[in-house]
């Protein structure tokens, strides 16, 4: 059986790369393509940004809401690759004298996540200049990729998968069939989407690899700061939700009384929430893998931190 499953992997890292070769793009010849971000248009689809929390709100203001949160889509997609590349290529080692198909699809997708940064950059930059002065998103990525690689291996691979399957559900179930998105950003996340396919099936294929290493009290840790570790992204939500509603009722062209920003800003939170951390905590195949990597009680202790998460 050991032997099979080793065949069958070694298989799913070069099905990797020769996806990685068909899929590859440009940012400017095939993502941008000279284009500039239409405002008549929403970013983010209704299902995403949760536009019935946001019950105050006008048809207009509800689009705004959209383009905000899309802004910071692309930012916090950015930021998280950071730490992503960072541990794929820490990963890499483990493959430099052994097999070599895995080094290439790791190395691909290294190449890749620093593509996506870049297309992350260019994407902020391109909505500022259509829409009010004033957003601000002050996360150092570089410190957040420090404190998150500070975890152990076991964890930082949980939080990665997690991640690229719930970017992947995203796309397909609300971005792609949303005909009143701007085309650009359903294009900015439909090429970003067709490599993160690939990347998921690799940070699959390396935490049940490393998780084979692991002792089962190494594994019972790894699960608290699994735990950890989406707190931590909690906190960066938290802050975030707050700018991005301050961001709101200072632009949004009319004046927003007290009570009504803190249940604005409390809709940018659960928004912010439901897309990354509790439609990846949904996502059946991430539940699959997970349950099988650890036992009932530790599950239920991710499940009790998630409850708390809402």
């Amino acid at each position: 059986m050991n032997a099979i499953e080793k065949i069958t992997n070694s298989e799913r890292y070069a099905r990797c790369v020769q996806t990685s070769k068909r899929v590859q793009w440009d940012i400017e010849a095939d993502v941008i393509r000279g284009r500039r971000f239409d405002t008549t248009h929403k970013f983010l689809p209704d299902g995403l940004y949760l536009a019935d929390t946001f019950t105050t709100l006008s048809p207009d203001e509800k689009r705004f809401v959209s383009q905000i949160q899309g802004r910071t889509y692309a930012n916090i997609f950015g930021l998280v690759e950071r730490f992503i590349n960072a541990k794929v290529l820490e990963l890499s080692h483990e493959h430099w004298f052994g097999d070599q198909v895995a080094l290439e699809a790791l190395v691909r997708f290294s190449d890749e996540e620093l593509k996506h940064q870049a297309l992350f950059r260019r994407i902020d930059a391109m909505v500022g200049e259509v829409l009010p002065d004033g957003y601000r998103f002050e996360i150092d990525p570089n410190a957040v990729a420090r404190a998150v690689l500070g975890k152990s291996t076991w964890a930082v691979l949980a939080l990665t998968l997690d991640i690229e399957l719930f970017t992947q559900l995203h796309y397909r179930q609300s971005i792609e069939p949303d005909s009143q998105l701007s085309e650009l950003f359903k294009d900015v996340f439909l090429y970003h989407w067709k490599e993160e396919s690939q990347h998921a099936i690799l940070d699959e294929l390396e935490w049940v690899r490393h998780d084979a290493g692991l002792t089962a009290q190494q594994r019972d840790r790894a699960v608290d700061e699994f735990i950890e570790l989406v707190v931590a992204v909690d906190g960066v939500l938290q802050a975030q939700a707050k700018a991005d509603a301050g961001y709101f009722v200072a632009t949004c062209g009319r004046t927003v009384q007290q009570a009504e920003g803190h249940a604005i800003e409390d809709a940018f939170l659960k928004a912010y929430r439901w897309q990354y951390i509790n439609s990846g905590a949904q996502h059946p195949h991430f539940g699959k893998v997970l349950s099988g990597l650890i036992t009932e009680n530790q599950g239920l202790r991710i499940q009790a931190a998630l409850a708390t998460l809402r």
